[in-house]
């Protein structure tokens, strides 16, 4: 690591928050003359590649700057009062807990904008589509930077309109009802999640998450906490999404162009669980005590439903779509996630925070190459991709196969790759929940959980052998060939595979950061 200035830090988490709006305001205008290449289109489109690409830069630098001797203080802070009368503050600051989920949504934004350079989705201006991802990429920095709750509650909104545009306007078919259905199903969890924080804040008398934190719910009554960890749970569990609020999710998905799909898995469901970890722990510990089991039951009832559910697409016959089938496995996904939270113990905590780097470096991916798949046959039909059309990606497309085969098996939690530490940990942390936790209970959705990881074996082994190996019911008789990994393509990718791969054979790289963070979230703020 680099010894940095606390001001040169502070400079840069207030950089990697404000500069992508300031980017997106500058994607709308004209471009110099100088700059514009062959077209203002690509002149708009390069714009957004170094956009993003210094606001990754930003975040390597406060990665290398952030002292790794002390995650669990908060570092490079801004404090600055903002509305008086309410008390708010622009409180910013990062420790090992969101610094991972900063670093992970600034490198997946950067590759999203590189492929769009190169495979930008059919729609309308080019100019517009930079600046909606570029106020996305804004919003959802400021979400894992910020320290106020309502300032959280704001930033955790600011996703909202753009994603919907992104999906209505550059997406597929069913396109507007996917982007309806989005909106309605979050903003009616956010107002709910509102008077949540609203309750907390109004009570203890600020909106310091820090503070709050630091408190432990002290200044709460057990039924304010119970009202409050209720509403803004409701609100982060549609986020999330947690069975059975997840109906908005495969819709979305399914409809969504290729980095919509990659950002919505990779970094938008990241900030309902994230939620869950940085409010609800700390502030309403007896709330959530009160509704950990119930949390946990959703948790494994989701992990068996989106298994059983994409066991159901992948079937011969039932013309499952490609990116549905991964959407309904991020609801399993997320259940691990969940179930580690809902433990209430470091081991789940720390499980699910792992999980949730995991599931964006490995859905992402996994999107990236549906997307690509979908470019080449024109469609994500499932029975279409094994079928005589395009059977045997081995062989007419033998490293577009590989790469399948990867996250396939990256994404069904293999050892060795990241996607195993987070379920193998937040199911010991459900082993031995925290104490006036059923252990009954959670000993049974660690069952349940177990099963799900079978289950999630069966269903993407079945997707690897159709596409891959092709199906031997129709495969044709000489399949034609099709085009390779593009260059673009293997620059976006590869970066995901390398961390995926070094994560799972290095965690202590993750796991240093968020245990110290986490061992002092659930003592109160107390080290």
């Amino acid at each position: 690591m680099i010894d940095i200035s606390p001001s040169v830090m502070q400079f840069l988490l207030a950089f990697i928050v404000a500069a992508p709006l300031l980017g997106a305001a500058l994607a709308l205008l004209p471009a110099p003359p100088g700059l514009k290449g062959k077209s203002p289109e690509q002149a708009v489109l390069r714009h957004g590649v170094t956009v993003t690409g210094v606001i990754l830069a930003a975040a390597i630098a406060l990665t290398l700057g952030f002292d790794h001797d002390a995650p669990a203080r908060f570092q490079a802070t801004t404090d600055i009062s903002w509305i008086q009368a309410l008390n708010v503050r622009i409180h910013l600051g990062v420790d090992g807990i969101s610094l991972p989920l900063l670093l992970m949504t600034a490198l997946l934004f950067f590759l999203c904008a590189l492929y769009s350079y190169y495979k930008l989705p059919e729609g309308p201006s080019p100019k517009a589509f930079v600046a909606l991802l570029l106020v996305l990429e804004s919003g959802t920095l400021a979400t894992f930077a910020v320290l106020d709750l309502l300032l959280f509650f704001l930033a955790f909104e600011m996703v909202l309109i753009p994603m919907y545009f992104l999906i209505a306007r550059w997406g597929g078919a069913q396109r507007q009802a996917a982007a309806w259905k989005f909106i309605l199903f979050t903003l009616l969890g956010s107002v709910v999640m509102l008077l949540g924080l609203l309750l907390i804040g109004l009570n203890s008398g600020t909106f310091d998450m820090v503070a709050l934190a630091s408190d432990n719910g002290r200044e709460l009554t057990h039924t304010t906490q119970l009202l409050a960890a209720l509403a803004i749970g409701i609100g982060l569990a549609v986020k999330t999404p947690m069975w059975p609020l997840h109906s908005w999710l495969p819709d979305a998905h399914t409809a969504a162009p290729t980095v919509g799909s990659v950002l919505l898995a990779g970094v938008l469901l990241k900030l309902g669980t994230y939620g869950f970890v940085r409010i609800l722990l700390p502030i309403t510990p007896g709330g959530m005590q009160t509704f950990a089991p119930y949390l946990g039951a959703f948790a494994a009832i989701g992990i068996v439903y989106g298994s059983l559910a994409c066991l159901a697409l992948a079937r011969h016959g039932n013309k499952g779509d490609l990116k549905r089938l991964i959407a309904y496995s991020s609801v399993g996904h997320m259940g691990f996630v969940l179930l580690g939270i809902a433990t209430m113990t470091p081991t789940g905590v720390n499980g699910a925070l792992f999980a949730n780097i995991a599931h964006g470096l490995i859905t992402g991916l996994l999107f990236f190459l549906v997307g690509a798949l979908k470019d080449r046959y024109g469609t994500a039909d499932l029975d279409t991709l094994a079928g005589a059309t395009g059977a045997a990606l081995y062989g007419r497309a033998p490293r577009l196969g590989a790469f399948l085969a990867f996250a396939a098996v990256a994404s069904l939690g293999l050892p060795g790759l990241a996607g195993f530490w987070g379920e193998m940990l937040a199911l010991f942390g459900a082993f031995d929940p925290a104490e006036g936790l059923s252990r009954p209970a959670f000993l049974t959705y660690m069952a349940i959980g177990g099963l799900g990881t079978l289950l999630t074996a069966g269903y993407l082994l079945i997707v690897v052998r159709r596409v891959c190996m092709g199906d031997p019911k129709t495969k044709s008789a000489a399949p034609a060939a099709l085009p390779d990994i593009q260059h673009y393509e293997f620059a976006a990718w590869t970066p995901l595979v390398a961390l995926t791969v070094l994560a799972g054979l290095w965690p202590a790289v993750l796991l240093g950061l968020t245990d110290p963070a986490v061992q002092k979230l659930l003592a109160g703020g107390n080290s």
